[in-house]
């Protein structure tokens, strides 16, 4: 019998991620292209156990991300995207709807979708609509059927159960639905002429006459926009980033290094600034995984919290990749050197909705807390 406990599995995980962060970088540079997708490292993840790692232990899973402080989920996610920021992009929103249905899904959800899952189905989320044609849930003849598209919607025509948001014609709010997809149909990428990210096949997927089963509804109305899950979840996309960021770093160093110019005094100070801001990055995105797993705050604060994980780890972002192209010079700015690609990939998935909005309403809550300031985070004050 396994004596392992969850933790330990949750390590394992960890250790198949550092397998995928040393293949991944190798196919990266074919797959950058309008129609590329990251095929073999999605393999990879199935082979791996990634995929299935998110099942939570009670369900008889590896239970990645129920792990105290979620420090697991947090470095299996950080070296994925350290691997391929488009293969992070994707498996992030595989994490995503896992728990979403663990947490929304009743017991016969949970084993169909968890048993999904380990027979290597890439689940992804999409909520992202055009205001006049977005997904809507309609009566048709003696069953229920979809009528609309998501946008930007990461791993269209690869992503075999999409976890989206929909209305239904006569219920207020928002509903959650899980619905089974064939490979390579319904999605259109024509419209992702991305500078970065190419291989993350973004796109719209048009769920017109899609049939829908009762089961396929998973959760309340408004169950997925539920505060502070909605909000708190960001810090995965953080850690993901955090990985690009560090891929940033490896080429930059590794060029200074390459070119016998790592003894030059400027280059070292630009590298020295690098490392400092890598290391804020890296603090932020766990704490933004203890803040959300331990949920010891008010859901406010965690909000709050995870809009300044978000953020910091953006800001890091950009002064890594400044750095980098200044020290490296025009040589990363061009196609073949490691450094270009990379840099495109992170300065697009950097850009996330909303900033200012996550700026001031972190702001907002600090500015009404009692107490100190460097009690605010540790949840012993409200």
């Amino acid at each position: 019998m396994d004596q392992r406990t969850p933790l330990d599995l949750a390590y394992d995980a960890v250790a198949a991620a550092r397998l995928v962060a040393s293949t991944a970088p190798f196919r990266a540079a074919a797959q950058d292209r309008d129609d590329g997708f990251p095929s073999e490292d999605v393999a990879d993840l199935a082979r791996l156990g990634l995929l299935a790692a998110p099942i939570p232990a009670a369900a008889g899973g590896t239970g990645l991300g129920d792990e105290p402080g979620a420090c697991a989920l947090a470095e299996v996610l950080r070296l994925v995207g350290y691997g391929s920021l488009a293969l992070g992009r994707l498996y992030e929103g595989h994490v995503n709807a896992l728990q979403l249905v663990a947490t929304h899904g009743d017991a016969a959800q949970r084993a169909r979708l968890f048993a999904d899952a380990r027979a290597g189905h890439l689940f992804g989320v999409w909520n992202t609509e055009p205001p006049d044609n977005g997904l809507v849930l309609r009566e048709a003849g003696d069953g229920l059927q979809l009528g609309g598209v998501k946008t930007f919607a990461s791993g269209a025509g690869y992503v075999t159960r999409a976890l989206v948001t929909a209305r239904r014609d006569g219920v207020p709010g928002t509903l959650m639905l899980v619905m089974p997809l064939d490979h390579g149909t319904r999605a259109d990428l024509s419209a992702w002429q991305s500078q970065g990210m190419r291989a993350s096949a973004t796109g719209t997927l048009d769920f017109t006459g899609l049939p829908v089963r009762e089961e396929d509804i998973l959760g309340e109305p408004d169950s997925y926009s539920r505060q502070p899950a909605f909000s708190g979840g960001a810090w995965r996309f953080a850690a993901v980033q955090l990985g690009g960021i560090e891929a940033v770093f490896d080429a930059w160093r590794a060029h200074l290094t390459r070119t016998g110019r790592g003894g030059d005094p400027h280059q070292l100070a630009r590298l020295g600034e690098g490392a400092l801001a890598l290391e804020g990055a890296r603090n932020w995105v766990k704490r933004g995984a203890e803040t959300v797993s331990d949920a010891i705050l008010p859901p406010a604060r965690i909000v709050a919290t995870i809009n300044l994980v978000r953020l910091a780890v953006e800001r890091a972002g950009l002064d890594v990749l400044q750095l980098a192209q200044r020290s490296v010079g025009l040589q990363g700015f061009l196609r073949g050197h490691p450094l270009e690609r990379l840099s495109r990939d992170l300065a697009t998935y950097l850009r996330q909705p909303a900033p200012d909005g996550a700026l001031v309403g972190a702001a907002a809550e600090i500015l009404k807390a009692d107490g100190l300031v460097g009690d605010l985070w540790d949840g012993d004050v409200t």
